[in-house]
């Protein structure tokens, strides 16, 4: 067992960051970034932030290690283009961006979620950061 893997495994809440997701899919939401009028780009955004939810659907608990790290890797990439879809639209919010670092803290990333969270709004001298 790698310890670096086994100490990412031990930050990883596929559960937890499936509530993430939907938090983040409801501040989305209320920014009206779904919307046609939000951002012009919404099927974009809706489609990268269904490829995340439905990433996440079957995760009651978390799996053995080797699966949650798997599972984890592929969240990431389909969460790094969600980043990618909020940060080319108008749709900023210092909670958004708590809930994309949140996500990523979800997969045992914290570091790199704590960076993306800023291009989604995140206030660089919030208080939970």
């Amino acid at each position: 067992m790698d310890d670096d893997a086994y100490q990412r495994y031990v930050n990883i809440n596929l559960p937890h960051a499936r509530t993430v997701a939907a938090r983040i899919g409801r501040s989305l939401e209320a920014l009206g970034a779904f919307g046609e009028a939000g951002n012009g780009g919404a099927v974009g955004l809706v489609e990268a932030f269904e490829a995340v939810e439905l990433s996440l659907r079957d995760f009651d608990e978390d799996p053995p290690m080797d699966d949650a790290l798997r599972a984890a890797d592929a969240l990431a990439q389909h969460s790094r283009a969600l980043v990618e879809a909020i940060a080319s639209s108008p749709v900023r919010s210092d909670r958004l961006g708590q809930h994309v670092r949140n996500l990523f803290e979800c997969l045992g990333l914290g570091a790199e979620g704590r960076e993306l969270s800023l291009l989604c709004g995140e206030r660089a001298d919030s208080p939970l950061r």
